[in-house]
């Protein structure tokens, strides 16, 4: 399999397998759902989602260790068992204990295995625009939350809520298998011990430095604001007076926006500085808070968290690829995985305060006076990421 090739099937199971895991980023849809069945509270909700992004962040930062030591097919496999099963407890839940556990603690740390193992095998093969590649890769999250929420939609009117999770858990071990047997067919390694790290300006006496810091606190403070709409898109939609229908769709098209944004994100950092890009992502997040503000509607509020997702986009795709930018890409999964801990740390601390804040209050409003001050310190931050 020549080079090209290979970098297209590192591609290709990257797309396989990370599309049902991004439907993570369509938890918003089981919201109510749930909530009926198991008579838990929106924190709680939101207590499971950012469970869920702590215990895939943890695969994230094991995975190195773990594909220097496994092959890309068995991590692949038993990834997809896990998570499946832990999909198939949640929908058998009787308490939101179970459903804790199987969505919060199994599902996740499947996912960020696979998800660190794809980006390392696209970045062992792919040569030219590493920045849209990577961005293509962190898009597939959004877009298998833009595909899966529709369905999810239908399905539990359908057949229920226990079904379509179950489902959920049967299409995950497919594509996991799937993605075991493009890996094995492109041979891909994930570490190349022909090329040596060259050094880098994230890197102080073989620590993470000044540009990783930076670059980690961008990330979180736009990941905070745009993982709140991502969780709770639909729940935010209807507390500004949409209908249902209304909701399903703005998750639709947040989620669908925010893929663009993260291709258009890395798409940027190959041709424009790092600070410019983060500056303008975090513009577009606080002009879409500010809209919220002035115009408190359904319509408007399904416009503005588009925005704030598309600024969060823009900067996911920037943070995968300035790893590529700034690091040796055997070093990929390792920055990678530590940089996801500021995108987990975004995930369990506005999104929860935002259900608590829900919860006392019955509105979204201080949490998007929240969201607006982070998007305005991120645009300061954002300004002084070092050039290539």
């Amino acid at each position: 399999m020549t080079p090209r090739h290979r970098g297209a099937a590192a591609l290709l199971a990257a797309t396989v397998v990370n599309l049902p895991f991004g439907t993570l980023y369509a938890f918003s849809v089981f919201l109510k759902p749930m909530e009926t069945l198991l008579g838990a509270t929106r924190a709680e909700m939101g207590f499971v989602f950012g469970l869920a992004t702590v215990t895939l962040t943890v695969g994230m930062n094991f995975a190195p260790q773990l594909y220097r030591r496994l092959s890309p097919i068995t991590l692949a496999l038993g990834s997809g068992l896990t998570s499946g099963l832990g999909l198939v407890l949640a929908a058998s839940a009787s308490g939101f204990t179970q459903f804790a556990l199987g969505y919060g603690v199994l599902f996740g740390p499947g996912a960020g295995v696979l998800f660190i193992i794809a980006q390392q095998a696209v970045n062992q093969t792919v040569v030219q625009r590493r920045g849209l590649a990577n961005g293509y890769v962190v898009s597939l999250y959004p877009l298998g939350a833009m595909l899966g929420a529709p369905v999810f939609g239908w399905s539990i009117a359908v057949f229920g809520v226990r079904p379509t999770l179950a489902g959920l858990g049967a299409v995950v071990l497919v594509a996991c298998a799937v993605a075991a047997a493009l890996l094995r067919a492109a041979r891909i390694e994930m570490h190349d011990d022909t090329s040596a790290p060259q050094a880098e300006s994230g890197h102080e006496g073989g620590r993470l430095g000044r540009t990783f810091w930076l670059l980690a606190a961008v990330f979180f403070l736009a990941a905070s604001a745009g993982l709140t709409v991502l969780s709770q898109a639909a729940a935010i939609v209807q507390a500004y007076g949409g209908a249902a229908a209304l909701a399903v769709g703005a998750t639709t098209f947040i989620t669908g926006a925010v893929g663009a944004a993260r291709i258009g994100g890395g798409w940027l950092v190959d041709h424009f500085a790092a600070a410019r890009v983060g500056v303008g992502a975090h513009a577009c997040s606080l002009a879409g808070a500010i809209l919220l503000m002035l115009n408190p509607a359904p319509l408007s509020a399904a416009l503005a968290l588009g925005l704030i997702g598309i600024g969060y986009g823009i900067v996911s795709g920037l943070a995968a690829g300035a790893i590529a930018l700034y690091w040796h890409k055997n070093q990929f999964g390792h920055v990678a995985g530590r940089l996801y801990i500021a995108w987990c740390g975004a995930a369990v601390g506005l999104p929860v305060l935002a259900g608590a804040l829900f919860d006392r209050t019955g509105s979204y409003a201080s949490t998007v006076w929240v969201a607006a001050g982070i998007n305005g310190v991120g645009m300061f931050v954002a300004g002084r990421l070092p050039a290539r």
